[in-house]
């Protein structure tokens, strides 16, 4: 992937490795399913889902994995035993495209991300 400065979701997908397209296709469905209110957008050149005034969950592909973005230390900790399998680190969660996309542990991370982004604006 290199420094294109993308205006859509699927022009951000269509740009990655065939290899990853299928992949990164059902995780943007998947976030759509979970988030079904979410504006649609790219944000620091890469998918993002913006919800109740604030970005709740990013998604990029890369060479051997593909990333949700941010996964903060609550959101980690109520996931830790469906975490443990994949690479977390510095807010990131780095899934292998080698393996199948753990559909149920997304959507529940997208609702925890959208949960905590009501929370966040109530207490504006």
């Amino acid at each position: 992937m290199g420094k294109a400065n993308f205006t859509n979701v699927d022009e951000y997908i269509t740009a990655q490795p065939e290899t990853s397209q299928l992949v990164l296709q059902l995780v943007r469905r998947t976030l759509r399913k979970a988030l079904p209110g979410a504006e649609e957008v790219i944000s620091y050149k890469i998918p993002a889902y913006r919800l109740h005034g604030g970005t709740v969950l990013y998604f990029a592909g890369w060479k051997q994995h593909y990333s949700l973005y941010p996964a903060g230390e609550r959101m980690v900790a109520a996931f830790k035993d469906q975490l443990a399998a994949f690479k977390v680190s510095k807010g990131t969660i780095r899934f292998p495209l080698s393996q199948p996309v753990p559909v149920k542990l997304i959507e529940g991370i997208a609702k925890f991300r959208a949960e905590e982004a009501v929370h966040r604006g109530q207490r504006v």
